[in-house]
């Protein structure tokens, strides 16, 4: 299984469309109206709320930008539609071990969705490339900044697909 460039559970897109409605929907006109408030005051050369309603203004079509840009390149695929799932890819949850036994469980998931603190893992990361296609009992190498340390692959799940209507909703 090769994922696409950039590949994306539901749930990630999900939270981009999210963030982005949220932008679009709440802050962007919040801003706008402050700017439109703060202009009509005068002098805008040291008005403060239009100054800076200007600049989170200017920040918030970056991002907005950014993540239409995310959603369009993305290309969802479901972990739980996995045809082989005896070797790590998209969307595994992977349990690894170091040679002390210290075990860490990791999920695969795409750049825009990672998080560290959650065990989260973009695709892309130098840990993920290593552990894609290993099957239970392998074992990788992974070139970090540090220098090379040598993991055992002890687990391997998937999510499970929802059944009957919750799977059409």
């Amino acid at each position: 299984m090769k994922p696409a460039d950039n590949p994306i559970t539901p749930a990630g897109l999900a939270a981009l469309k999210a963030r982005y409605d949220h932008l679009l929907g709440t802050e962007r006109p919040e801003i706008v109206a402050i700017v439109s408030w703060a202009a009509g005051n005068g002098d805008r050369s040291e008005n403060g709320d239009y100054i800076y309603g200007r600049k989170r203004m200017r920040e918030i079509d970056r991002e907005l930008a950014h993540l239409a840009r995310r959603m369009k390149a993305a290309r969802v695929l479901d972990p739980a539609q996995a045809a082989d799932r005896t070797h790590a890819w998209f969307g595994a949850t992977v349990t690894i071990a170091d040679e002390d036994d210290a075990e860490r469980t990791l999920t695969l998931v795409g750049d825009d969705e990672q998080d560290a603190s959650a065990n989260r893992i973009g695709w892309s990361a130098p840990i993920a490339r290593a552990l894609r296609g290993a099957a239970v009992g392998d074992l990788r190498t992974v070139r970090l900044p540090g220098g090379e340390k040598q993991w055992e692959v002890t687990a391997i799940a998937y999510p499970q697909e929802m059944s009957g209507q919750a799977a059409r909703s």
